[in-house]
């Protein structure tokens, strides 16, 4: 009879399944907190027209889209009433009304969502307001 004889000697493995686990958890925790940038996700279809393009040196970006919610500078606004409008603007506008105003707005946006903005902009005191267009050369260039 013998003691303590031939036992099976445990071998010490690694096991990666646990750690593939939390390296899948982890990207798709980066990928869907990750920001993005609003005027890559909003595609807009701006209406067109002729004519000589305006220059404005540091515009404010205020964008509607074709359902006609609203965009100021990168900031989306919450509800689509005109006092949730204005405080946007107020607030990523800064104080300087003299700043020109670059609206763009999809060419399938509702006509009321586009004098909605043009009255909160109106009502908050800036005055250079510049509605975005596609000229014919820019429409040619997307077709191709």
């Amino acid at each position: 009879m013998r003691i303590g004889g031939h036992r099976p000697v445990d071998e010490p493995e690694i096991n990666l399944i646990p750690l593939i686990d939390v390296i899948l958890a982890l990207v798709i925790f980066f990928v869907v907190t990750a920001t993005f940038e609003g005027r890559s996700a909003l595609k807009l279809e701006l209406p067109k027209a002729g004519g000589e393009a305006a220059k404005a040196r540091n515009p404010l970006d205020v964008l509607v889209n074709a359902q006609g919610r609203y965009f100021v500078g990168d900031r989306e606004v919450i509800r689509g009433d005109l006092a949730s409008l204005k405080a946007t603007l107020a607030e990523v506008g800064g104080s300087d009304r003299e700043r020109a105003v670059m609206l763009r707005a999809d060419a399938r946006t509702p006509y009321q969502a586009v004098i909605t903005a043009q009255e909160a902009l109106g009502q908050l005191g800036y005055r250079h307001i510049l509605l975005a267009v596609a000229t014919p050369t820019e429409t040619k260039a997307a077709s191709k």
